[in-house]
């Protein structure tokens, strides 16, 4: 009977996986994020930026998410956008990294960013550094948010399809991380 249960929900733990599209991150809270330099836009603009650099400026709010105008994307984007103030009040710098549609990130990053936070392409060996290959869209990445600590230590990683909860998410992680401080 144990046999059954334990098989049984080994088979759910996969059908969900498979069903929302990829591995769980392999980056966990505790871990030291890898240093990372990524191209892209803000206000329509260029920009860079190099993970080690922000991070003497305060904590740092990165979100993978799968393709630049897609419905789920646009609303995580605008979801960020209108919450930018309340991640400024803490201290904390937000960017968004994809891995779709780059070609239209300037376009993205006035539409759907609202001009509040750059948006890049993300880099070579960064899909598999921060394990965000979205397995069911090869080429695109998994929709997985990373708070990073000053001493570049992840606070929060948090995978979900959904884009509705990466904000509170986020923020809940940066008040812990302020508290502790």
């Amino acid at each position: 009977m144990i046999r059954k249960l334990l098989a049984a929900g080994a088979a759910i733990a996969l059908t969900t996986t498979a069903l929302t599209g990829g591995a769980l991150a392999e980056l966990e809270a505790g871990e030291t994020a890898p240093d990372f330099t990524v191209e892209g836009f803000q206000a329509g603009e260029p920009a860079s930026f190099t993970l080690s650099e922000a991070l003497a400026n305060g904590p740092v709010v990165a979100f993978f998410f799968p393709a630049a105008f897609t419905g789920g994307c646009e609303a995580q984007a605008a979801s960020f956008a209108e919450s930018i103030g309340e991640f400024e009040a803490l201290g904390a710098q937000v960017i968004g990294i994809t891995a779709g549609n780059t070609d239209r990130l300037a376009e993205f990053s006035t539409q759907h960013c609202a001009s509040a936070f750059p948006v890049f392409a993300i880099s070579d060996g960064m899909m598999s550094d921060y394990e965000v290959g979205l397995m069911m869209r090869p080429g695109w990445t998994q929709r997985t948010t990373y708070v990073i600590g000053t001493d570049q230590t992840i606070a929060l990683e948090y995978t979900e399809m959904s884009p509705y909860e990466h904000v509170d998410q986020s923020l809940a992680a940066l008040r812990a991380l302020g508290a502790a401080e």
